[in-house]
């Protein structure tokens, strides 16, 4: 399947992203969003970085608050990197990945550690991905990726855009493979994605945008 731009435009495999010509990283960290249909897409993208990634990632799953999240077993059973369910001011590191807990915003402050929040719900929900986006944005610049996956709803289109201002990188699912695609859908609307792939494609991406080598 053909990447595409958000505008349409189809383009062949051979223009994937490239590495960027920086020393190390071209990023820093990689903020991932997901609702319906996200846990499994999101333990499907996570399994598939390598062990070396080399940046953060965050990522916001929206979940019933009423029970506990089994998320980070979940993915951690099949992920190189470390997965932990995030906690107020801890400390964030690269090649570690970090999953907002239930009914909490999560936010990136610009001395790398995590701030939790109660406060109201945005778009409906808690934790929200334009908030978690808006913090990444703020702290991390043009070396922040965004990364919409499947969910209902339009929760992180605000977020992107924030991302974008600050001269980082937008990617979002595709239609064909997302169980829901009114995240992504919102987002690519939005008019500033970079990337709109299907998920078996994002990680291989990402891994080329960090200025790695993207695999077969």
């Amino acid at each position: 399947m053909p990447m595409r731009r958000a505008e349409g435009a189809t383009l062949p495999r051979t223009e994937r992203p490239k590495p960027r010509p920086k020393k190390g990283s071209a990023y820093d960290i990689v903020a991932i969003a997901s609702s319906a249909g996200g846990v499994t897409a999101m333990t499907n993208l996570v399994a598939a970085l390598p062990a070396d990634f080399g940046a953060i990632v965050l990522c916001v799953q929206h979940l019933d608050p009423r029970h506990r999240s089994l998320m980070a077993e979940v993915i951690g059973r099949r992920s190189k990197l470390p997965v932990v369910q995030a906690a107020d001011a801890m400390k964030v590191e690269k090649s570690h990945v970090y999953l907002a807990p239930p009914d909490r915003h999560m936010l990136v402050n610009g001395d790398g550690t995590i701030s939790l929040t109660q406060t109201e719900l945005v778009n409906f929900v808690r934790p929200s991905a334009d908030l978690m986006f808006e913090s990444v944005a703020a702290a991390y610049g043009e070396r922040a990726i965004a990364v919409v996956l499947t969910g209902a709803g339009k929760d992180g289109s605000m977020g992107v855009t924030a991302i974008k201002k600050r001269g980082g990188t937008v990617v979002a699912q595709d239609e064909a493979s997302s169980e829901f695609f009114g995240m992504p859908s919102a987002t690519i609307r939005t008019g500033i994605v970079d990337f709109v792939l299907p998920l078996d494609e994002i990680p291989n991406a990402l891994v080329t945008l960090l200025g790695g080598q993207s695999g077969a």
